[in-house]
This record gives C-alpha cells, structure tokens and sequence, in this order.
C-alpha cells in the first residue's frame, strides 16, 4: 500500500500519458537527434514524462504524504473548459483570442482569480506565442482569424 496517495496517483497518470505519447508516436520515423523525424519528439517526452512517473510512483511506497481530502472536480472541469475552448475557436478567431481565453478561462479555476492579473497575463501570452509560433517558428496558424476579421 502506497505512504503517499498524491505521489502514487500523480505518477500513475505521468506514466500512462508518458505510455501514450510513446505508443502514439511510434508509427512515425524517429530520426536521430541531429536530424530529428516526426516521432522523435512525441517519444523523447513521453518516455520522459514516464520515467517522471515511474519515479513518483516508486517515491510514493518510500516516503509518507499528506491523505487526499477529495478531487477538485470544478477545477477540472474549468481547465477542461479552457482547453476545448482553444481547440474549437483556435482556427476561427485565431491564435490570439484563443491563447487569451484559454488563459482567462483556466485562470477561473484558482481561487486566486483576479480579472486585473489575467487579463495582463491573456494579452501578454497571446502576443509571446503569435511571436514566437506564427512568426519565429513560421507554424502557418492565423494570429487573427476570419471570425475577428483576418485572414
């Protein structure tokens, strides 16, 4: 029986998403690290991500934690919200509002929510990653989409 339930049930989840990512990227060309194929990134970190895992799990038999008083399931749900959010307007009004309300969205997940701080914090996001995704790394994604006006 596992001392730290936190330790063991975070790590289970790292090694089964660390498990995934290694399973799912395994159909494509791994590439070697000078020359790096589809595959290489997907199984680098998720072998990674399962060793993490591994770790927690194995820490979690060792050494006592504080018990588990319940999940936070409005927290999940306000995350999961933020994510999908992102997915389903990403395209339509492009990488800056979506960046921004995935940001405001998560942050209503935190006790420490404050309009002021988030807001700050959506803009600059959306400005880092229009910067460094659309324009630095040339991912072909619209900054701002056709439903804001742009191409």
């Amino acid at each position: 029986m596992p001392k730290n339930l936190r330790d063991f049930w975070s790590g289970l989840l790292y090694l089964l998403v660390g498990a995934a990512a290694v399973w799912l990227g395994d159909d494509y060309p791994m590439g070697t690290a000078v020359r790096m194929g589809p595959g290489y990134f997907p199984i680098v970190l998720g072998y990674l991500l399962a060793g993490i895992g591994l770790l927690c799990v194995l820490r979690a038999f060792v050494q006592a934690g504080d018990p588990l008083e319940g999940f936070a399931w409005t927290k999940v749900a306000w995350v999961t919200v933020a994510v999908t959010a992102f997915g389903l307007i990403v395209q339509g009004a492009g990488l800056a509002a979506a960046v921004a309300a995935v940001v405001v969205l998560s942050a209503l997940a935190s006790r420490h929510f404050s309009w002021k701080w988030s807001v700050g914090i959506a803009v600059g996001s959306a400005v880092f990653c229009a910067l460094v995704f659309v324009k630095g790394l040339g991912i072909p994604m619209p900054v701002i989409g056709p439903w804001l006006g742009g191409a």
